[in-house]
């Protein structure tokens, strides 16, 4: 998967939400963007609506915590200029008390596991394209806690470290270490996946806010952090809609 002259990214999690957005608008910059997820079929129409758009794109369906898959998946390699590790998700508001434990292992094994994997399997690539960038999709949930999210909280602490410790670990070599921490994003499907299907509590989160973040203004941050001249790095970006202040401070309309 190389193409001369042509800057290849790499965006995991890409069926949806931020991911394609980052995968559009990396596309759209100037990347040859290898789109991954689990779901071939969304992966393969968005790839082909990139190339429909004078762009280029390739999809290929892969879990993230398959470390096997993704070992195979990253031969494909010589150089990388890109990853966005975007591949995450958070399951169940409970406290902890009562959460499911089964809802934290899922969450540390894609949030924090599978950007281990897909790291770990692709730094050689993109140390050698002598110009690499890592990023790392965190969230404000992992740079303050709040009730009812300690699993998520957890997972994305996980993430904000694992970028923090990798910057410090590989300073002095041609990759840099992005770390991007979202806050309130209204996407088609996270607060629906958050609750299982139940769509009147995920339209709960976003009641009486008037302009939440949405996948573009997200995958817009990304793109130019990305973009920066190479000894530029954007060590931590925090992004929040203008009426959320903090994790639990946000102002609704009545």
């Amino acid at each position: 998967m190389t193409a001369t002259g042509t800057p290849i990214a790499v965006v995991t999690g890409a069926s949806s939400g931020i991911g394609a957005a980052t995968a559009r608008q990396l596309a759209a910059a100037g990347y040859r963007v290898v789109l991954t997820a689990r779901r071939k079929d969304r992966i393969e129409a968005l790839a082909a609506e990139i190339n429909d758009a004078g762009h280029q794109a390739t999809a290929y369906a892969l879990d993230v915590t398959d470390r096997t898959a993704v070992d195979e998946f990253a031969t494909a390699f010589r150089t990388l200029a890109v990853l966005v590790n975007n591949a995450g998700g958070a399951l169940g508001a409970d406290p902890v008390a009562t959460g499911d434990p089964e809802d934290w292992r899922r969450m540390y094994e894609v949030n924090v596991l599978g950007t281990l994997h897909m790291t770990q399997a692709l730094l050689p690539a993109l140390t050698a394209g002598g110009d690499g960038t890592v990023v790392v999709l965190s969230s404000t949930a992992g740079h303050g806690t709040y009730e009812g999210g300690a699993g998520y909280v957890a997972a994305k602490n996980g993430a904000r470290v694992l970028a923090e410790t990798l910057r410090l670990e590989i300073v002095g070599t041609p990759v840099r270490v992005i770390e991007i921490a979202p806050g309130m994003v209204k996407t088609d499907e996270f607060a629906t996946t958050r609750f299982r299907g139940d769509t009147d509590r995920a339209a709960k989160v976003y009641a009486g806010v008037a302009d939440p973040l949405t996948a573009d203004d997200v995958a817009e941050t990304i793109t130019w952090a990305c973009t920066r001249p190479p000894h530029v790095n954007i060590d931590l970006l925090v992004v929040r809609p203008r009426a959320q202040a903090s994790n639990t401070k946000v102002h609704r309309e009545p």
